[in-house]
């Protein structure tokens, strides 16, 4: 009713600008009965999965190493400082550059994309932790890797759970980035496919698609694990 008053009565909204729900309805509806969508979908999930888990572990190694080495907090810190600002569509021409139009190019970009955030929030982390579970440890025995394994990395958690989710709104970001410029599959390239037909209903199916895939995935992994962790931490009441 609200859309059929902006654009018959008031003529505010263009029907080829703004489509209809219905509309949308229709084309998202025709694009799981060409199987578009699913094959779209396993795409971007397939390169998402993997670019993030390369990011996840370069930035858990690099931010425990930015704790540990002093010289590299002091130089290394501020770069990744600046990097962390850079948006990641920035990155795009050297992924081109070094890999051509290809898989390993949008999955550099997609790591690259969450790989400082993570590291930031691994690094914050552990300097965070209270000096008291530390001096506790120590004084029970506890050095080492085994410090770090029994107490501040659980006790940093918190902090790099945050980072991943932050990590994982960057990549996804950047993944799309990649495929809209040359991926010939995934959510991105259906996107890039309805804006050059001047379909925007297409554009608003792949955007909605998008939004319930960062839902379920907060759903599904990040919202139970971050709740278990302010559990465990007495951050929540049970």
């Amino acid at each position: 009713m609200v859309y059929r008053i902006f654009v018959e009565f008031f003529k505010i909204w263009k029907p080829y600008v703004f489509p209809s729900p219905v509309s949308v309805a229709e084309t998202f509806i025709r694009l799981l009965d060409n199987n578009v969508l699913f094959i779209a979908i396993w795409a971007t999930t397939k390169r998402m999965v993997i670019g993030y888990l390369i990011s996840l572990i370069a930035g858990i190694i690099l931010g425990l190493s930015i704790v540990k080495f002093g010289f590299l907090d002091r130089n290394l810190r501020p770069l990744i400082l600046g990097f962390q600002t850079l948006p990641s569509v920035c990155w795009l021409p050297f992924a081109i550059l070094w890999y051509g139009l290809s898989e390993k190019a949008i999955i550099f970009v997609t790591a690259i994309g969450s790989l400082f955030s993570i590291t930031l929030a691994v690094e914050s982390g552990i300097k965070n932790v209270n000096p008291l579970y530390i001096k506790a440890a120590k004084t029970m025995g506890a050095k080492g890797i085994t410090l770090y394994l029994n107490v501040i990395i659980p006790a940093s958690l918190p902090y790099i759970i945050s980072g991943m989710k932050q990590g994982w709104s960057f990549a996804f970001r950047a993944l799309m980035a990649g495929e809209m410029l040359f991926a010939t599959k995934g959510l991105g390239q259906v996107l890039m496919v309805g804006r050059d037909l001047a379909d925007m209903s297409q554009v608003i199916s792949v955007m909605i698609v998008t939004i319930i895939f960062g839902l379920v995935v907060e759903k599904a992994i990040f919202g139970p694990l971050e709740n278990q962790i302010r559990l465990r931490w007495g951050l929540k009441n049970t």
